[in-house]
């Protein structure tokens, strides 16, 4: 056999093994992650399924083998997400399992805290976080609240740990963005030319008093305060 018969023999033989076989298929781990890595790149608001199939290296059609579209991925991101969360031990008593819950829901969200923003019209993870809410109802509950109060509680509790999220994380961005000696230079002036004394008196320190970590101290107050009407002592 000649050079050039081998060679094409072998170009032959390797053409045919390249074709044999089907591509390997991309699972729902892969595109998962793919949806991560361009939501910590890009944000969420620019997640889109023809930028995920390029992130993920498939066709947009193979994307529908596992999602439906952009609302169900994002649905199955965050299940997943609470999929991988640690659950905490819970107390015996019902004050401190709602407390606990919550600073459970707080701290996980905080890591991600664009699932506030995907979850503000719904504020459900999946079934692998309800427990937090089901703790924090049933502890309502046990503590004399009604069923209805209880929601209310929870409702609330909801409001302030989103709300809580989303400015700590803005405030951070525009630290991160301008550096915050300048930040907290630019709040310091504006403040000294305000007619409104007390923010006047506290412009030197406004900065640093706001970045405090205060949210453990917001939620006992504010369960205890939400309890104590809904024992009727807070008429």
């Amino acid at each position: 056999m000649s050079a050039a018969s081998a060679s094409s023999s072998s170009s032959s033989s390797s053409s045919s093994r390249g074709r044999t076989g089907r591509p390997p298929r991309t699972s729902r781990a892969q595109i998962l992650q793919a949806a991560w890595r361009l939501i910590e790149r890009e944000g969420w608001q620019k997640l889109t399924m023809r930028r995920l199939a390029a992130e993920a290296g498939a066709a947009p059609t193979t994307l529908y083998h596992h999602v439906r579209d952009k609302d169900d991925l994002l649905t199955q991101l965050l299940n997943d997400y609470a999929d991988r969360l640690p659950r905490p031990e819970l107390p015996d008593g019902p004050r401190e399992r709602i407390l606990v819950a919550a600073t459970a829901m707080h701290d996980s969200l905080s890591a991600v805290p664009w699932a506030v923003e995907v979850l503000a019209g719904g504020d459900f993870f999946g079934d692998s976080a309800l427990w937090m809410v089901e703790t924090i109802v049933r502890g309502a509950i046990d503590c004399g609240c009604t069923p209805e109060q209880a929601v209310d509680l929870y409702r609330g509790l909801w409001y302030y740990t989103a709300g809580e999220i989303l400015v700590r994380s803005a405030t951070e961005r525009r630290h991160a963005e301008r550096g915050y000696d300048a930040y907290a230079e630019a709040v310091r002036a504006r403040m000294s030319r305000s007619r409104l004394p007390h923010m006047s008196a506290l412009a030197d320190r406004w900065a640093a008093l706001v970045a405090r970590p205060t949210y453990p101290r917001g939620l006992s107050a504010f369960v205890d305060g939400l309890l104590r009407q809904g024992r009727g002592e807070g008429a």
